[in-house]
């Protein structure tokens, strides 16, 4: 009994690791993190979206005027894309509609 209370009392929220890990919201460890998180999302997103238009890299690449290298770099959280450029894949490339949202 004693050591299932001793591990409940070890639980750390999500958010309590992340500030350990990379600091406070706003500090630029976790600004850093919070921005290759999205990146990371954003590729995973036009991965997921390029397979159901079965689309290779190189197909997409062609439809949208860029390199196969650039597609993989997104598509792995490794580039910075424009606006212009994620408007053409999305759009041009992948025959969605892209919308944006502010919160």
């Amino acid at each position: 009994m004693k050591s299932e209370k001793k591990s409940k009392n070890k639980l750390v929220s999500w958010d309590k690791q992340l500030d350990k890990k990379y600091g406070l919201p706003g500090t630029p460890g976790r600004t850093d993190f919070e921005i290759k998180s999205q990146a990371f999302i954003l590729g995973e997103m036009l991965k997921e979206e390029r397979a159901k238009a079965n689309l290779t890299q190189s197909e997409l690449a062609e439809k949208t005027g860029t390199k196969k290298s650039y597609i993989s770099r997104i598509e792995n959280g490794h580039a910075d894309i424009q606006l212009s450029t994620l408007f053409k894949i999305i759009e041009q490339g992948l025959n969605r509609r892209l919308e944006l949202v502010i919160h």
